[in-house]
């Protein structure tokens, strides 16, 4: 174990519970529901930014798309700024309609405003089985994440990581709740943008210039200076893949569009639009940039996921590279937490309280209910996260991907098509859900395309078909904000 990198990592991690212990207290004293999945609705411009950049930029952010980078090159670079205006399409799109929505239902999660919208348990049950089982394959993707930073910067064996990494994010997260999340998240996002600039100046400088760093990609294999990448896997329908999966697609993520219901008012979200994508430009040129030129340093590693930890203890001074190394795991963090949330929120809002609807006034119950399943969750996750796969970022991609063929379009259409009835949304889920369940387990790309487009193509045209039968949900006018 290296104990100057341990250090700073301790010092981080009680600055998380230190933030948990004031949001817990803060917690104490508004609705039970409303306080500990929402915050009381009470993010301002600032805040929001960081929590929308931090719960969207995860593992596969700091550790499988820098390692992805190297392995493919500079061509990843480019691809990884599609994500760019991910935060401006979530508020653009979903923002204030959304949350107006949300308040006048009295909306706690996401399916809280589908039932609003649709009026159908059903569809409830359908979308709350189908986030709890892609949240499972999310969350442990960023468990493995934490896990091999420690392993690899800190010398802290897998198992041993894993444990302290796991208990770390589930105790704090059933203490604390949305409140700790979210402020958590604003400062975890100062810490990455701290850290991403410490590592990218290290690697460059390390390289003697950025200029001599992509002259010795270029001697390692032309294709890592080559905008269509090794194996030319950069092609026009990955990239159009690439943007619909990561950039687009991300409106239907639910523990993203649950950020949108949470801020105070419509200033919070111009001001959110605006230093959201700032932040989230830097972050994904920065890590992506630093992955793919750490090539020109560390031209043999055997995994590419190990690329930006072992690049830390490489280039930065032992003490420093502690420093950092709370950067990446701010990004597993504020991810995790927020779909550990979502998922308590599930079970508890979404599941428990639909059986037992009078429960819902019992404020000791619910609240003893919620931190339990939030720290059971994570703990289960430790579990799954016991074997890892060589790189994390397909299997994060393939959550992806389920949570938006499911959520996508009940939630968009749901907004802004008046006549959109229970029926199309629910055929929409179905057929979307199993259309890409079938395509990414059989590895079936029609035309070079990833399974996504074809099943959100799908989804689409069976939520226009089966909305032609059934009654038009409830529908929300809007009003201001």
């Amino acid at each position: 174990m290296q104990t100057k990198v341990v250090i700073p990592l301790i010092a981080y991690l009680a600055l998380v519970f230190i933030l948990s212990v004031y949001a817990y207290r803060r917690r104490r004293k508004g609705d039970f529901l409303n306080e500990y999945f929402l915050g009381n609705r009470s993010m301002g411009g600032f805040v929001l930014a960081m929590t929308l950049t931090a719960t969207y930029i995860s593992a596969s952010s700091f550790i499988g798309g820098p390692g992805a980078a190297y392995k493919y090159g500079l061509g990843w670079v480019l691809l990884a700024m599609i994500q760019v205006p991910t935060v401006w399409l979530s508020l653009g799109v979903l923002g204030k309609k959304f949350a107006i929505l949300a308040r006048r239902y009295n909306a706690v999660t996401l399916n809280d405003t589908l039932l609003a919208r649709y009026n159908s348990p059903l569809l409830v049950w359908l979308a709350s089985i189908s986030l709890l089982v892609a949240f499972i394959g999310a969350m442990t993707v960023q468990f493995i994440g934490g896990a091999r930073l420690l392993e690899t910067a800190a010398g802290i064996p897998y198992d041993t990581g894993l444990l302290i990494f796991g208990v770390t994010i589930a105790l704090y997260t059933a203490f604390g709740g949305f409140r700790a999340s979210v402020l958590n998240d604003a400062f975890q996002g100062l810490v990455m943008l701290l850290g991403t600039f410490i590592l990218l100046y290290g690697v460059i400088h390390a390289a003697g210039g950025l200029s001599a760093a992509v002259t010795k990609l270029h001697q390692i294999q032309p294709a890592l200076t080559a905008p269509t990448g090794v194996d030319h896997i950069l092609s026009p329908p990955f990239m159009a893949s690439f943007w619909i999966l990561v950039c687009f697609g991300v409106i239907g993520l639910p523990h993203t569009a649950v950020r949108c219901i949470s801020y105070r008012d419509s200033k919070a979200v111009h001001r959110g639009i605006i230093i959201g994508t700032l932040v989230i430009g830097v972050l994904m040129l920065g890590m992506h940039l630093a992955g793919a030129l750490g090539r020109a340093i560390l031209p043999d590693l055997k995994i590419p996921d190990q690329v930006i930890p072992t690049l830390m203890i490489t280039v930065l001074p032992p003490f420093v590279a502690g420093i950092f190394l709370a950067a990446p795991l701010a990004a597993i963090m504020s991810t995790i937490n927020a779909q550990l949330l979502q998922s308590s929120a599930t079970i508890v809002k979404d599941l428990y309280l639909s059986l037992r609807p009078h429960q819902a006034g019992n404020q000791r119950l619910l609240t003893r209910m919620s931190g339990t399943v939030t720290l059971i969750l994570g703990l289960l996750l430790l579990l799954a996260a016991w074997r890892p796969p060589e790189m994390i970022i397909w299997l994060n991609l393939l959550a992806f991907g389920g949570l938006e063929a499911v959520f996508l379009w009940p939630l968009v259409l749901g907004l802004y098509w008046e006549r959109a009835n229970a029926a199309g949304a629910l055929s929409s889920m179905i057929c979307g859900g199993v259309c890409y369940a079938v395509l990414a387990t059989l590895n079936i790309q029609p035309g070079g395309f990833h399974p996504i487009v074809p099943s959100l193509l799908l989804s689409l045209l069976a939520f226009v078909a089966g909305n032609r039968f059934g009654k038009t949900g409830r529908q929300a006018e809007p009003a201001g904000l």
